[in-house]
C-alpha cells in the first residue's frame, strides 16, 4: 500500500456484563440437568406405558439436550481471547451453534412427522393416564427452562435457538397430554398422530426463521438488525468524505457485528479522535461494535483495487 493510504483500526470498547454470562451459564446447567433427567424418566415410562408418543417426545427432548450443550459450549468458547491463529477469537461458534440448533429442530420435526404418519396405520393400546401425567411434567420442565433464556433470546440468536428448543419441547409435551386426554375420553387412537403432525407443523414454522437467520450469519450476510443502506448513507455524509467503497458488514457472533470500509478523504487523514468518534457512532446508532476504517486520499495515480462494487 502506498504511503498516501493511511489505515486506522478503531475499536469500540464494550463493557461486558459478566452477571448476564453467569446467569446464562446457570440457565444452561439447570436446563441440561433437568432435561436429561426427564429424558431418562420419559423413556422408562414410555416403555412401561407402551406409548410411542412419549418415546418420540423423549427423542425430541434428547435432541434438545444436545442443542443446549452446543449452545452452552459456544457461549463459553466465544469468551476465549483472540490468538495468532484465531484473530477474532472463537466468537463465531455461537453462529454455528445456532445453525446446529435449527438443524436439530428440523430433524426432530421430520422424526415426529414420520412417527405420526406410521401411527395412523397402527393401533397401539397405551396407558393414557401415565402418558398424560409424564407429558404434563415435561410441560412444566420445558417452560421453566425456556423462561430462563427469555431475557436474551431477542438479542442473541444462540440463546434464541435454546429458547425455541425449549418452547418446542413444551408444545410437543402439551400435544402428548392433550392426545392422551382425548384418547382416554373418546378412544380415538388416531388423535395421537394427528395432534403430533400439527405440533410438527408449528415447530417447523417457528424454526424456519432461526434457520434462515443462522444461515445468513454463517455466510457473512449483513445481520437483519442492521440496514446497510443507512450505514452507507451515514458514512457518505461524514465531513471531508468524497467516496465510500469496499464496505462490508457481518456478524462476528450472534451478538457482535463488524464493519470494514474505505473512506476517500482528499483533505488527508482526519486524525484518531475523528475515527474514534466514528466508531462510537457506528456502535450506538448502527449496532456495529467492531469497525475497521481505511482512509485513502483518492490519488488517481494509485487506484484502490477494491474500489469496484463487484470486487471483493
Amino acid at each position: 500500500m502506498s504511503a498516501e493510504h493511511h489505515h486506522h483500526h478503531s475499536h469500540h470498547c464494550d463493557h461486558h456484563d459478566h452477571s448476564h454470562v453467569d446467569t446464562n451459564s446457570r440457565a444452561f446447567a439447570i436446563g441440561v440437568s433437568l432435561n436429561l433427567a426427564f429424558v431418562i424418566v420419559e423413556i422408562g415410562f414410555g416403555l412401561y406405558a407402551d406409548s410411542l408418543s412419549l418415546l418420540a417426545d423423549a427423542g425430541h427432548n434428547f435432541s434438545d439436550v444436545i442443542g443446549l450443550l452446543a449452545a452452552w459450549g459456544a457461549m463459553i468458547l466465544a469468551k476465549r481471547a483472540p490468538s495468532s491463529r484465531y484473530t477474532y477469537g472463537l466468537r463465531s461458534t455461537t453462529i454455528l451453534a445456532a445453525l446446529a440448533n435449527a438443524m436439530l429442530l428440523l430433524i426432530a420435526v421430520g422424526g415426529i412427522a414420520w412417527e405420526a404418519i406410521h401411527r395412523f396405520s397402527e393401533h397401539v393400546i397405551v396407558n393414557e393416564p401415565i402418558m398424560i401425567w409424564v407429558a404434563l411434567i415435561g410441560v412444566v420442565i420445558n417452560i421453566g427452562t425456556a423462561m430462563m433464556f427469555m431475557r436474551g433470546n431477542k438479542t442473541d440468536l444462540n440463546l434464541r435457538g435454546a429458547y425455541l428448543h425449549m418452547l418446542s419441547d413444551a408444545a410437543v409435551s402439551v400435544g402428548v397430554a392433550v392426545a392422551g386426554a382425548l384418547m382416554l375420553w373418546t378412544g380415538w387412537l388416531w388423535l395421537d398422530p394427528a395432534i403430533s403432525l400439527l405440533i410438527a407443523a408449528a415447530i417447523l414454522y417457528g424454526t424456519w426463521g432461526l434457520f434462515k437467520q443462522s444461515i445468513k450469519l454463517a455466510l457473512h450476510a449483513v445481520p437483519d438488525a442492521i440496514d446497510p443502506t443507512k450505514v452507507l448513507t451515514y458514512l457518505q455524509s461524514l465531513p471531508e468524505v468524497q467516496e465510500v467503497h469496499d464496505l462490508h458488514i457481518w456478524g462476528m457472533s450472534t451478538t457482535e457485528n463488524a464493519l470494514t470500509a474505505h473512506l476517500v478523504m482528499p483533505a488527508g487523514h482526519p486524525g484518531d479522535a475523528y475515527l474514534a468518534h466514528l466508531a462510537e457512532e457506528l456502535a450506538h446508532h448502527h449496532q456495529i461494535q467492531h469497525a475497521t476504517i481505511q482512509v485513502e486520499l483518492g490519488n488517481h495515480d494509485v487506484l484502490c483495487k477494491l474500489a469496484p462494487a463487484d470486487v471483493v
